[in-house]
């Protein structure tokens, strides 16, 4: 299988923009990501996917905690910084956006659509990529906020199908 195929097929899967970030004051660190997927609502649990060349890598495995924040529509900015295209790296990618804490201690972005503060149960490890399985320890939602996606290299919105 030619991995640049592969690649390319699934610029065509629309994935909800989350942020999953790790770390406590002054050594904060996340990244942009659309692999997570909720596992079970028994106990309330999810699956992320991470790059081990990732900054928020060895930090969720050192700490054991890491927030996914699902990104609003109008939060396309803090996703590109997030995802390296602004520059700014670590610590500083938290200028960006309102940032508190919930149960864990993890950092979590104040407007999201949805924070999920999780503490880290169990990790796989896939070549290039860990899979960290998470038990929701608590949750915010912002209800009225429209979430952000990503498709073929573009973020957007869904407001027509919200819309319906």
């Amino acid at each position: 299988m030619d991995p640049s195929a592969y690649r390319d097929a699934m610029r065509n899967h629309a994935g909800a923009v989350a942020i999953i970030t790790a770390g406590s004051q002054n050594n904060r660190t996340g990244l942009t990501a659309t692999a997570v997927c909720s596992l079970s609502d028994d106990p309330p649990s999810l699956i992320v996917c991470v790059n081990r060349n990732a900054s928020a890598y060895p930090v969720i495995k050192a700490n054991r905690v890491f927030c996914v924040n699902l990104l609003a529509d109008d939060q396309r900015e803090i996703a590109d910084c997030f995802a390296g295209r602004t520059g700014l790296k670590h610590e500083s990618r938290f200028t960006m956006g309102e940032w508190t804490s919930l149960a864990t201690g993890a950092p979590a972005l104040a407007d999201a659509v949805a924070n999920f503060d999780c503490q880290l149960v169990s990790e796989h490890e896939m070549k290039t990529h860990a899979i960290f399985v998470g038990f929701v320890r608590e949750v915010r939602i912002k209800p009225e906020a429209n979430p952000l996606l990503y498709v073929r290299g573009n973020f957007g919105g869904i407001h027509p199908l919200l819309a319906g």
